[in-house]
């Protein structure tokens, strides 16, 4: 399992590498076509956009697992620990709540009656029904349909595909940290410490 862990881990940067390197050289790449060779690639606009997303879905989960999200802390740190460690999990469990809802929100309709439908799941999967294309990504014509797209460009469904990962891997990370909190592994889902940095400049001053 911990070979597992540290090959997930070590996936999910080189993942995060990959994609923010290839923004950079696809954005550097139409800079100098454009001003030295008055050309450009017509999709590179579109392919930096979604990259973008998959970088903010993906880095989501991420920033759980390395407790990189920033957030405000200095009142909860007042309360003793029993009590900070209940409002660690409750923002566990709105973290939890909140990926659950985005990804499919008809259970809230059915259990609470809430008028609530759909969510990423059911987006990506009418995506994927209706089969539609982005607005200029495509690959050779040979190469779609080798790989068997029939439209003109690649698939929405193609590049939606990490909304319901990213979302989901969201979930998963929250119930990790969640475990760790309740074993005493980490504090909190947050990275910053607003309360101690404080308590440290006013230390500073009286001295």
């Amino acid at each position: 399992m911990k070979r597992l862990g540290r090959f997930i881990n070590a996936f999910e940067e080189m993942f995060l590498a990959v994609l923010l390197g290839t923004m950079t050289v696809v954005t550097f790449g139409q800079v100098v076509a454009r001003y030295v060779f008055h050309s450009g690639w017509l999709a590179a606009l579109e392919f930096t956009t979604i990259l973008f997303g998959w970088l903010v879905m993906f880095g989501i989960s991420y920033g759980v697992r390395i407790g990189t999200h920033l957030g405000v802390d200095v009142f909860v740190r007042m309360f003793p620990k029993p009590v900070f460690r209940a409002c660690a999990l409750f923002g566990v469990f709105a973290s939890i709540l909140y990926a659950v809802i985005l990804l499919y929100a008809d259970w809230l309709r059915d259990l609470f009656g809430f008028h609530t439908h759909g969510g990423a799941i059911d987006y990506w999967q009418r995506m994927y029904q209706i089969g539609i294309g982005l607005e200029d990504l495509k690959l050779p014509e040979p190469i779609m349909k080798f790989i068997g797209f029939q439209a003109d460009t690649l698939p929405r469904w193609l590049a939606y595909i990490m909304l319901p990962l990213g979302l989901a891997l969201f979930a998963l990370r929250s119930v990790q940290a969640g475990w760790m909190i309740i074993t005493g592994e980490r504090e909190t889902m947050i990275a910053s410490h607003e309360g101690e940095d404080l308590v440290a400049e006013v230390k500073i001053l009286k001295e």
